[in-house]
């Protein structure tokens, strides 16, 4: 089953598709040309056989130079199989849409970024029939982000350097570099990077140091991190505060990543007032590929 820290590490990118690009640019000084425009792909590459493929994102960068594929796979540990699915991967973009396809893997583990940046050569010694060369982000090369002016001249940028690098002891001064920095974006966004942050941190006390930052902020957070609300008034009214601001959160999760959201469903999500039930259905929108997925088992 896929874990949230792994759909944080590339959805990171469906949230702001230029943010792979600065990367691919800045980190790994790739000189990949700037797009004019990137679209959101379908990560799905089943055929007719009944043998499903997803790759985890799949952006489309049209740029002066052409247009590629950046096909981005979140890797939390070796896997050998994947010597074998990338290939098939990129084989399988090119001959459906005919474009460049480019292979960014991301990854926390400094070994498993050492391992998948290998290339995958196919052939008999002396001639490869097929090569792939993916490219790697990983704590070895993503700058780590510890001033808060850095941090607030890109701020997807340093969301990245807290979700590969929240652990040990600059994990407090990246985080409130980034908690400063995202004080000077809209809070819309800024739940979102802060989930993704949440979902990545394996150190329990940076999880804990992060949620105590966010609850200082003071934002509409939602579970697991601390939750308040800044307008005044009588509780029952908080309550109801409470439970449109999360109705509203679930509405924004869905819009953000591009899923379609039919009349019924917003209209069942508005009607919630239970703030326990409202919070599963906004855990369940960072994953949902269909909206009516909120309801599973329900």
């Amino acid at each position: 089953m896929v874990g949230s820290s792994h759909e944080a590490l590339h959805r990171i990118f469906q949230k702001d598709p230029a943010l792979l690009t600065r990367a691919l640019q800045r980190v790994l000084d790739v000189p990949f040309p700037e797009p004019r425009e990137i679209a959101a792909l379908n990560v799905d590459l089943t055929e007719i056989e009944p043998v499903e493929r997803r790759v985890d994102t799949l952006l489309r960068a049209e740029t002066d130079q052409g247009t590629y594929l950046l096909v981005v796979e979140s890797q939390g540990k070796v896997d050998e199989r994947k010597r074998g699915s990338w290939p098939y991967y990129l084989s399988y973009l090119y001959e459906k849409y005919r474009c460049e396809p480019v292979l960014i893997v991301i990854t926390q583990s400094s070994a498993t970024a050492k391992w998948a940046s290998r290339p995958i050569r196919f052939g008999f010694s002396g001639w490869d029939s097929l090569t792939v060369r993916p490219l790697v982000l990983g704590p070895d090369n993503v700058p780590v982000i510890a001033d808060e002016r850095q941090a607030e001249r890109d701020v997807p940028l340093a969301v990245l350097s807290a979700m590969t690098h929240g652990r040990g002891p600059g994990a407090a001064a990246i985080l409130e570099s980034l908690a400063s920095a995202l004080r000077t974006i809209d809070p819309d966004s800024a739940a979102v990077f802060v989930q993704f942050v949440d979902s990545c941190l394996a150190d329990p006390q940076a999880k804990q140091m992060w949620r105590d930052l966010m609850t200082a902020i003071q934002y509409f957070w939602r579970h697991p991190l601390a939750e308040q609300v800044r307008e005044e008034g009588r509780e029952q009214g908080l309550e109801e505060g409470r439970a449109e601001a999360k109705a509203e959160m679930v509405m924004h999760i869905l819009e953000w990543r591009g899923v379609p959201v039919p009349e019924a469903v917003r209209e069942r999500v508005n009607a919630c007032t239970d703030l326990d039930r409202l919070e599963t259905w906004a855990q369940r929108a960072v994953h949902a590929a269909d909206a009516t997925e909120l309801f599973t088992e329900e």
